[in-house]
């Protein structure tokens, strides 16, 4: 025995070292066939092991014969650098005793040297009990493959699960994978559109492939994948290119199992750029390889999950239960279209086709009409017919009325502009697409490609003007409903980020110079033109501007209000941006940029309404609110203290700050005293964030040094508004997330604000304290662009402040570095405003010189960057 046990040992050797030849050809590019070639590799090996065994002898095969059959994967022969082995040890009748030995002379070598193997031994009979009762155990089973022993007895075995199974029970069985598929994208998502997708569980993984495999197989007595282009449900070129994108994601696939060193079928982002590099991915076009390779696996996972709903539609399986073959009661007015079986659009003929091209784009307008989709044989045409759409075709003034239908049309669960995307047909009447079609950006920020995310942009307009969800930003829907004109935001949802297919940086210019070139041989009149092209030159503006600079300075809604012109553009800018935030990712969009940006639109509408005189309303808000405040402080003495309190506050301060809030920041300064600063601390109404409001004696770096504090005590702080009043009291108000572990959170306050008045006091170096609280700044994102830092100096957009601009990644103690740079550079710090992209960060500072001018010296602008970008972690 332990002869034998060594002979199976050596053979187990043996297949180690062939996979390991075979892995390397694969990571050298030189093993195309790697998936069967692995496989077959392993029924070497079984076959070797079940010639030389000697307990198979002694089981008399003759007597009770027996098969050693390869399933799921493995019978399917793809397989990867680590996927499981599974292997069914089948007996015509009863199961022997001796079954074990032979399970241990074939599976255990394999268990030494590492693999995975999975088993079970079954007779017949329980085999084909355990299939009818449990579907989990079928689909294996339709995936099954003889590897050695009794060839009959396997033969026995399909036969009859197809009889006793799946010929007498198709319906049912079929309806489970349909609904199981369902829940599975459910949990694992559409795989196209994630950060982090599952090549195998997600919508457009291998798993629906199998599945369509598996259906095939049941209803159509399918023998191999080619018969789905056999049998007229895919065309050649559809076959063709399903191959090709299933062997990218086998090729993804195994250098994650390579990588990880075991069966993974998740792209983590530890992986993503090893993967682009070890793939030969350039840059290109200003795409890093890591982008180039996420959008082609994009495209190949997008054409999957298309081929397996369009698979599913033709047989009539996209709803949990099939239906019954009819004629759908929805009917086209359209000559030359008709509806057929399921409820679906085609082409009458051909010929219909050739005489009438303008039928591409009706039958697509039928479509959003009746929310019906075409069939698989009307998207073959569409494709075979694109060479018709032409300049001439473009400029048809019947065919862009046809199109602007469709681009207002209500947007249903299914997206005709997706369809229109997927059959090549935008890409086709807008050349301009081309570039951007699966066009990844490589950061926690944009979820999506930039072809998609246009699409998802339009939808998101047309939402604003439903019931249903206006509530994501109410003020939209009101808005929506007041445009005269709603067609040129459409085209500029559709088409804002196309100028990305050029350039990155800078993308809104070229894109605005791209459309209006476009729809103007498209025929569009020039005012419309015009009108788009703003929306796409500016869509960053209202976000970028809302975000980045003092809202509630007057002279930066005045410089909107020029820039924009008219309340009709400025209501469609407002929509856009918000529309293109929220279609961007979860990132793009929280509650806080909302609130900014809501208020800047309504500060530069009101100038726009009631020209820059607006001034006057801004006095009189403020003398009321001086009015209240003071009459509600008590005494003849108190109200003078007030008023006197009152005088030297900043007009920012006062025109902005709720006047209850006002009231409770004097009570604060009159409890300072002689301290050098004192702080209230409240908790918001869901708990989740912290406002701290310092009230302090005003000195150069006090930001610094209360931002060092909170980082020391691992709080994160996600705003900041400072306030200077001319006494010399800093007013400063923290938008903070609380400490981490908020138990005893009062006592971690109170360790904080010893350690602020230790610092205040200069007895901390804050710097080599947070150097020892922090020893490596530089542990960025996984998924991060790598854009270098940047510091900007803007002298034009304020009057009397210079604006300081940093772009850089987020980590601990990033505001006080920032801060304490511009400390050491003689800057006093008037306004600070903190915007969080993802990963990604962008500080703003308004600033002036310890004299109170603005820094406009080109030596001093440089020594400001310098000094800046010395105290930024370098990038890896």
């Amino acid at each position: 025995m332990r002869k034998l046990k060594t002979v199976h040992e050596h053979t187990a050797s043996q297949l180690q070292k062939k996979t390991k030849r075979l892995t390397a050809r694969l990571l050298q590019g030189k093993e195309p066939d790697f998936l069967r070639q692995h496989a077959r590799a392993l029924d070497d090996y079984f076959r070797q092991a079940f010639e030389t065994s000697m307990v198979g002898p002694r089981m008399d095969i003759s007597k009770n014969p027996y098969a050693i059959i390869a399933l799921g994967g493995y019978g399917r022969e793809e397989q990867c650098i680590h996927s499981d082995v599974d292997l069914l040890f089948l007996f015509k009748k009863k199961v022997p005793t001796e079954a074990e030995g032979l399970i241990q002379e074939m599976v255990y070598p394999l268990w030494d040297i590492g693999l995975d193997v999975g088993y079970a031994t079954r007779s017949l009979r329980e085999c084909i009990a355990l299939a009818s009762k449990d579907f989990e155990i079928l689909t294996p089973i339709l995936d099954a493959r003889f590897i050695c022993g009794w060839s009959l007895l396997y033969s026995e075995l399909m036969d009859q699960v197809r009889q006793k199974i799946t010929g007498k029970r198709s319906r049912t069985i079929i309806n489970w994978l349909v609904e199981k598929n369902n829940l599975r994208h459910l949990q694992f998502g559409d795989s196209a559109y994630l950060l982090e997708p599952n090549l195998k569980e997600g919508q457009g993984g291998l798993r629906d492939y199998h599945t369509m495999l598996w259906i095939g197989q049941i209803d159509l007595n399918l023998k191999q994948p080619r018969d789905l282009e056999y049998l007229g449900l895919l065309s050649h070129e559809e076959f063709q290119t399903l191959q090709s994108s299933l062997a990218f994601i086998w090729k993804v696939r195994n250098r994650i199992h390579h990588f990880c060193g075991r069966k993974c079928d998740q792209l983590n982002f530890e992986n993503q750029i090893k993967l682009a590099d070890a793939m030969n991915y350039k840059p290109t076009n200003g795409q890093q390889p890591v982008e180039r390779f996420l959008g082609d696996l994009h495209g190949r996972m997008e054409f999957l999950k298309n081929q397996h709903l369009m698979f599913l539609h033709e047989l009539g399986l996209e709803k949990k239960r099939r239906r019954k073959k009819r004629k759908s009661q929805k009917q086209t007015r359209v000559n030359g279209l008709e509806v057929i079986e399921w409820g679906m659009l085609n082409f009458d003929t051909a010929e219909k086709l050739m005489e009438s091209p303008d039928l591409l784009m009706r039958i697509f307008e039928e479509s959003a009409r009746l929310k019906i989709p075409l069939s698989a044989e009307a998207k073959r045409l569409v494709k075979e017919f694109l060479p018709k759409i032409n300049a001439k075709y473009r400029k048809d003034p019947a065919v862009m009325k046809s199109f602007e239908r469709i681009l207002a049309a209500p947007a249903p669960k299914f997206n005709v502009l997706n369809e229109m995307l997927n059959t090549g047909f935008l890409v086709r009447f807008i050349p301009e697409f081309r570039s951007i079609i699966n066009r990844i950006q490589y950061d926690e920020y944009h979820l999506y490609p930039v072809d998609k995310h246009l699409l998802r942009t339009v939808n998101t307009v047309k939402n604003f003007g439903t019931a249903k969800d206006s509530s994501l930003e109410p003020l939209c829907g009101q808005i929506y409903g007041e445009l005269k004109n709603k067609m040129p935001l459409l085209w500029a949802a559709l088409l804002h980020d196309i100028g990305k297919g050029e350039i990155e940086e800078g993308h809104a210019e070229s894109g605005a110079a791209l459309v209006k070139k476009r729809l103007t041989h498209m025929g569009l009149g020039p005012e419309v033109v015009d009108n788009v092209a703003f929306l796409v030159r500016d869509h960053l503006f209202l976000v970028k501007t809302a975000t980045r600079r003092d809202i509630y300075d007057e002279e930066t809604a005045i410089l909107a209000a020029r820039r924009i012109k008219g309340t009709e553009r400025l209501k469609m800018l407002y929509l856009l941006t918000v529309a293109d935030s929220l279609s961007t990712g979860p990132m793009a969009w929280n509650e806080w940029t909302a609130a900014l940006l809501r208020d800047f639109f309504l500060k530069v509408l009101n100038v726009l309404e009631k020209g820059e005189l607006a001034t006057a309303e801004a006095v009189e808000i403020v003398e009321g609110k001086k009015a209240r405040i003071i009459s509600a402080a008590g005494t003849k003495k108190a109200k003078k203290h007030v008023a006197e309190l009152l005088d030297v506050m900043s007009p920012r301060y006062l025109l902005y700050t709720p006047a209850d809030e006002m009231t409770e920041h004097i009570k604060l300064y009159n409890q300072l005293g002689d301290s050098e600063f004192i702080w209230d601390i409240k908790h918001s109404a869901d708990a989740g964030t912290r406002t701290v409001t310092i009230c302090a004696k005003d000195r150069p770096g006090l930001i610094a040094r209360i931002a060092g504090v909170f980082t020391l005590h691992n709080i994160d702080i996600l705003d900041v508004q400072v306030f200077t009043w001319r006494n010399h009291i800093a007013l400063d108000i923290f938008k903070v997330k609380p400490p981490p572990d908020q138990i005893m959170e009062d006592e971690k306050w109170r360790r904080a604000e010893q350690k602020l008045a230790k610092a205040l006091a200069n007895g901390i170096n804050l710097v080599s304290a947070l150097k020892k609280k922090v020893p490596v700044y530089g542990q960025f994102g996984q998924r991060v662009s790598r854009r270098p830092h940047r510091v900007r100096v803007d002298n034009k957009s304020s009057s009397f402040f210079t604006i300081i601009e940093v772009f850089t990644y987020d980590f601990p103690g990033l505001l006080f570095s920032i801060t304490d740079a511009l400390f050491n550079c003689g800057l006093n710090i008037w306004v600070a405003k903190i915007a969080t992209k993802a990963d990604q960060v962008v500080d703003v500072f308004y600033v002036w010189d310890l004299n109170g001018q603005k820094i406009d010296e080109t030596d001093q602008v440089a020594a400001i960057k310098a000094a800046v970008l010395e105290r930024l972690p370098a990038m890896e």
